[in-house]
């Protein structure tokens, strides 16, 4: 079962999530929040599974409430919902530690299967879409933190090609072709990249590498 909390300042918006929800044994409404400050007060309290976080709201919007739910080292997954693909607020939410987005006309079959995404642990957007947000906002990024560079340095040379792989866009049936290793391999050396650099998705994995400096803006 997983569990989810809707945050919308927009009633009729949290309304249809919640009938989406419904029509999915699989899938539990725990909670609603309409800003970001009870969206992050619930999430303490209420420890969901997949938070469904609306960007655009009065008050705290849902960045800095993604940022603040992250930061506080519990287990519920961000999944934000924006108006355009390259959007400045994806980025954003994607710098703050969302585990995805999805555009807010998504399908209904796209939003259920992203929520499902999300709490298996997987990121709701290609890396490829990631490299795209970065290059369009990558002036802004801030640069490697003295952490970040220890982490780095923890990566085996093998890692640090896979991670730039990654950061690159590239699947792991294309990693495993260009340096001709089992697929299953690849996905072992991605699982420990993960652990070494303290991220939770492939997503993060790609902002790390464009933060510490092993791939850069186009």
């Amino acid at each position: 079962m997983t569990t989810v909390l809707i945050v919308d300042d927009q009633a009729l918006q949290r309304l249809g999530f919640s009938m989406l929800l419904e029509q999915h044994p699989d899938l539990t409404l725990i909670g609603e929040a309409t800003h970001g400050a009870e969206a992050v007060r619930k999430a303490a309290e209420l420890k969901p599974d997949v938070v469904l976080m609306d960007v655009r709201m009065p008050g705290m919007d849902g960045i800095e409430a993604t940022r603040r739910i992250v930061e506080s080292g519990g287990r519920s997954r961000i999944l934000v919902l924006t108006t355009f693909d390259l959007d400045e607020y994806a980025y954003d939410a994607l710098r703050a530690g969302a585990s995805g987005f999805l555009l807010k006309d998504a399908m209904p079959d796209e939003l259920v299967a992203g929520i499902r995404a999300v709490a298996a642990g997987d990121a709701v957007i290609s890396p490829g879409l990631t490299r795209k947000l970065i290059d369009a906002f990558g002036s802004r990024l801030p640069g490697h933190t003295p952490e970040q560079q220890r982490q780095l340095a923890r990566l085996t040379n093998r890692e640090r090609e896979v991670l730039t792989a990654v950061a690159t866009g590239w699947s792991n049936t294309e990693i495993a072709e260009r340096f001709s290793l089992a697929e299953s391999t690849v996905k072992s050396h991605v699982s420990s990249i993960l652990t070494k650099i303290g991220v939770r998705d492939r997503v993060q994995a790609v902002i790390f590498a464009y933060d510490t400096g092993l791939v850069r803006p186009a």
